[in-house]
């Protein structure tokens, strides 16, 4: 049944980006489902491909601030019947609103059990008050003279092609028309450091190794620090019978999936990056800043998922880093 996460929609609605809206300002987003009635019955959807193109013009369009990279649109299969998830992140630049409307209360909606609700004033004004302004989309990237081959290249690796309006696209503008901050860190050459570092013991005194991956594109530097990880990470094996045995020293999922969240989450707006330090009984993965705006410590261990940089967001989706949000 419906849920304070789980909206169903028998059909594409004028209510759509009301839910939406709804979803990015409830502070652990929500999941919507088209093809499904409010009993949880499945009725499925017709011509798929369009309706998801659709959905995805609908908030880019009809929604303020910018969504982009705060959802995914995915095609499932229920009862054997084509249904469309929408999954909705908790956005950081609350409160979100009808482009219509604007920020008012019928532009603004916040969830309430199964149920999208009015915002109402006091609670605008005062989210609107706290909204977070210095955000890599904002700042302006320090250098504006950018290349970007080694995003290029990523993109066509992905069988995805960027034209020449692909800075406004992938919002790596800011407000005013230049290149912003996110730009200049997916950039060919920026100032951006990731380092790896070593150790011979349990604490720092004993350096081994330091190598910085970074001053190239983030996409780069991040593959990079994942290839140096690999190497790093050795597969003890036991001889056994009938079958050997294998097993890492480190889960290369988990370190991978914690390397990943800490570039993607890392807060760039001051100029600190995110570090990787081994030492012989540890790894140590840093991610510089506190918890994203409008999520409390209580939430953060209950596993609520804000992105902090959603241009980041909607590029590591683009080339597959991240599989989905949430």
């Amino acid at each position: 049944m419906e849920s304070n996460r789980i909206e169903y929609k028998r059909e594409l609605t004028d209510s759509f980006e009301k839910e939406v809206v709804a979803f990015l300002n409830y502070h652990d987003g929500g999941i919507i489902y088209i093809g499904i009635d409010k009993l949880g019955n499945t009725f499925g959807v017709n011509d798929a491909d369009s309706l998801q193109l659709a959905i995805k013009d609908r908030i880019k369009n009809n929604i303020q601030p910018s969504a982009m990279g705060l959802f995914d649109v995915i095609l499932e299969h229920r009862d054997q019947k084509p249904i469309i998830k929408i999954i909705v992140a908790s956005g950081s630049e609350k409160p979100y609103s009808l482009r219509k409307y604007g920020m008012t209360e019928k532009g603004c909606f916040i969830r309430v059990g199964s149920a999208a609700e009015p915002m109402p004033q006091n609670m605008i004004d005062s989210l609107y008050s706290r909204r977070i302004r210095n955000t890599i989309g904002n700042m302006a990237s320090p250098r504006q003279n950018l290349t970007f081959e080694q995003l290029f290249i990523y993109y066509e690796a992905r069988g995805l092609k960027l034209n020449d309006s692909f800075l406004k696209n992938l919002e790596l503008l800011t407000p005013e028309g230049t290149p912003n901050y996110a730009a200049y860190l997916l950039a060919d050459e920026n100032g951006a450091s990731l380092q790896v570092a070593k150790y011979s013991g349990i604490d720092r005194v004993n350096l081994i190794e330091n190598r910085d991956y970074g001053r190239c594109c983030l996409v780069k530097a991040l593959k990079s620090v994942l290839e140096r990880i690999n190497i790093e990470n050795t597969v003890y094996t036991k001889i056994g019978y009938p079958l050997r045995q294998e097993r890492e020293m480190i889960d290369s999922v988990a370190i991978r999936e914690a390397i990943v969240n800490a570039v993607v989450h890392n807060d760039y707006s001051y100029g600190s990056t995110c570090k990787v330090e081994f030492f012989s009984d540890r790894v140590e993965i840093t991610s510089m800043g506190g918890l994203p705006y409008g999520v409390e410590e209580e939430d953060f261990f209950s596993g609520f998922s804000v992105p902090r940089n959603k241009e980041l967001m909607r590029i590591f989706r683009d080339l597959e880093i991240v599989e989905q949000l949430g």
